[in-house]
């Protein structure tokens, strides 16, 4: 996995598909989105980033049977890979890795003024 890049936007989208298992689709993606990081994104974005996401191998879609509630439209599920779920464990540990490097004092709230 060293050597791949994974934006904010991307660990965020790779962290909801895996929230949303086994019903990670591209709206219901955007929607937790919203929801739990109060990002505003459109269905394009959403889908772009689905899609460098699964070129890079750390998602895997398929086509769902369809559904009544979407008028017998079939909708593309994302799920995540193994080399998805290293990405993550990696973003994950290098964020907690370098937030205990931070001095206590670097995090205390500065007071202006008296």
């Amino acid at each position: 996995m060293k050597g791949t890049y994974l934006g904010e936007l991307e660990e965020l989208v790779l962290l909801t598909v895996g929230i949303l298992y086994p019903d990670a689709y591209g709206v219901a993606v955007m929607d937790e989105l919203k929801q739990q990081a109060s990002r505003d994104l459109n269905i394009s974005a959403v889908h772009a980033v689905l899609t460098r996401l699964e070129e890079k191998g750390l998602l895997k879609s398929s086509m769902s049977d369809p559904t009544e509630e979407r008028g017998g439209r079939r909708k593309r599920i994302f799920i995540i890979t193994a080399a998805g779920k290293r990405a993550l464990e990696e973003a994950q540990e290098l964020r907690t890795q370098m937030y205990r490097q931070i001095p206590k004092v670097a995090l205390q709230p500065i007071v202006v003024g008296y």
